[in-house]
């Protein structure tokens, strides 16, 4: 079992930054690829970014690529999620979840999940 909870979430204005954290615990994350997925109000979740376990591969949505970056320690059991250029549209739920092995961008591929950290971007 892998307990995963979040934070760094906050109301911030258009154009600011945030950095999301996720701790893990219960496992050594370093065999867990890593997620982040987001879900907007009467949305369906979306991926955002992903990372190997490693940490050496990461992936992107299209909308996020060269603002978010996902980074991770597994010295310390956590994954990164730094935001920058933060636009009103990405009010949302950020989650973050682990799946065994490799990235994945398929929400469906994950196996754990944290309870998420509330972003409010205000124009």
């Amino acid at each position: 079992q892998v307990q995963l909870v979040e934070s760094g979430g906050g109301v911030v204005q258009a154009g600011a930054s945030l950095r999301l954290a996720c701790a893990a615990s219960g496992r050594i994350i370093s065999t867990y690829a890593m997620g982040w997925f987001r879900q907007a109000p009467g949305k369906e979740r979306e991926f955002v970014a992903a990372i190997s376990r490693s940490g050496v591969s990461t992936l992107y949505a299209d909308s996020v690529k060269s603002r978010f970056i996902i980074s991770r320690d597994n010295a310390k059991n956590t994954v990164y999620l730094q935001m920058n250029s933060l636009k009103p549209e990405e009010t949302a739920v950020y989650y973050c979840a682990a799946r065994p092995w490799t990235t994945a961008t398929d929400q469906h591929e994950y196996i754990y999940w944290g309870q998420g950290t509330q972003v409010t971007v205000s124009s």
